[in-house]
């Protein structure tokens, strides 16, 4: 039995593309266990860029079996467009590569409506959401009214659950968000089509992942955004609309927590968050811009500009703790080249105290203030360092520092975009 959980430690955006797409090299099989087609992968191969936004980043090995679980809520024609464009340019040329779980549920027309029109009511108050209909997804999943994946397999069980549907979501397009209402029989007709379409994929991954991990396979997890946009855990209520933590792995994909060996957090070497919400170590000047553009921070989704910061080991320790973290891979390295001194936070100062936790409220977390510890930078380049030791001095004590705060070995370092910039500490299984 050979496991490997990856997930971020921050707001997302912390590289876990990267970082699966090299250790999908050593995987078997590789599993998406929850989001949407809100996050994107961006991954890099010989200077191409590739991002994947619902089907996993092992795609990109001819020989490794990709699963997206239960857990995942998936648009169709999204999933559709990823596997065209994927394919010219030579990649997923095998449907067998690609299993999708008959109990994931499907993303459908009028919670992309709802999602947007939410959004438009709230006006200065809004979430910050993509847009994508995620967290409506989530919702019908929760209030039992959702279509799932293996229904788009059986004609009269889908016309039959979009009718009932629809009973609901025309009223709420009408009356609340002032939008015209839906056809039945059209959205019958496409969605039909992709269960044609789609229909190779789809079967009982639960049963085929106990199979490959009872064979002494090499799995590897990979998740959506960051633990501190997790529905419950994270920044409430600016957070995604799922379980992001290692935990979801089990509730996810249908996987015993028995079966469950590694952990590996990404921490990105600073702080970045896409949308509105509390960010305590947010640089509002001209370094936060240049971090910002020195480390290309746009959505890969929505190419919205990232808030960028110091690293918040508040933030981090708190992420080690949810997820029982195993080890670090720190990301992005590269960009802090040249910056000196390096802040950190260790600490927040609220209400006169000094606390060393995220609090719950978010109107708390507006209020901190971040206390410091600094560290000296470093100026010397690191995109060549293939060991940890060819790190300057201070940038092995700034990894370092990052290990005796959380204690946790930093089990990879990157020092760049491409796959060969990674210093592999420990093998991933």
């Amino acid at each position: 039995m050979s496991t490997l959980i990856i997930v971020g430690t921050q707001w997302g955006d912390e590289g876990k593309g990267k970082v699966v797409d090299l250790l999908t090299s050593r995987a078997d099989v590789v599993v998406r266990f929850q989001g949407g087609n809100n996050a994107g992968h961006t991954l890099r191969v010989a200077g191409e860029q590739v991002i994947v936004h619902l089907i996993p980043s092992g795609i990109l090995y001819p020989d490794t079996l990709n699963v997206i679980g239960n857990g995942v809520v998936i648009d169709p024609s999204v999933l559709m467009e990823e596997k065209i464009g994927l394919r010219s340019r030579g990649y997923f040329l095998n449907d067998e590569q690609l299993l999708i779980s008959d109990r994931a549920h499907v993303i459908m027309p009028y919670h992309k409506l709802i999602d947007v029109g939410r959004e438009e009511l709230l006006g200065s108050a809004k979430i910050g959401t993509t847009g994508r209909g995620i967290g409506p997804a989530y919702e019908d999943k929760a209030a039992r009214i959702g279509i799932r994946m293996g229904d788009l397999l059986r004609p009269e069980v889908l016309r039959n659950r979009i009718a009932v549907a629809l009973e609901e979501k025309n009223f709420l397009l009408e009356h609340r968000f002032k939008k015209r209402p839906l056809d039945a029989d059209t959205i019958f007709n496409e969605y039909a089509a992709f269960g044609e379409k789609l229909g190779p994929h789809i079967c009982d991954v639960t049963h085929v992942l106990q199979g490959k991990i009872a064979e002494g396979r090499r799995v590897l997890f990979e998740g959506a955004q960051g633990t501190l946009l997790d529905i419950d855990h994270g920044t409430y209520p600016f957070v995604t609309s799922s379980n992001v933590v290692a935990g979801n792995v089990c509730a996810g994909t249908g996987i015993s927590p028995r079966k469950l060996e590694q952990i590996w957090g990404v921490v990105k070497a600073y702080s970045t968050r896409v949308g509105s919400g509390g960010f305590p170590s947010e640089l509002k000047n001209d370094l936060g811009e240049r971090i910002r553009e020195r480390g290309a921070e746009y959505g890969a989704t929505t190419g919205r500009p990232r808030r960028c910061g110091w690293l918040d080991m508040v933030v981090v320790n708190h992420s080690v703790q949810l997820n029982g973290l195993t080890g670090i891979v720190l990301t992005k390295m590269d960009v802090l080249t040249g910056i000196s001194p390096i802040k950190f936070a260790v600490a927040y100062e609220l209400d006169g105290k000094v606390i060393d936790r995220v609090p719950a409220d978010i109107n708390d977390l507006e209020r901190a203030v971040p206390v410091y510890r600094e560290l000296p930078g470093w100026t010397e380049p690191i995109g060549e360092c293939r060991s940890f030791d060819e790190l300057p001095r201070n940038a092995r004590h700034y990894v370092e520092t990052i290990e005796n705060l959380t204690g946790v070995p930093a089990t990879i370092v990157s020092v760049g975009p491409g796959r060969e910039q990674s210093i592999v500490r420990k093998p991933p299984f």
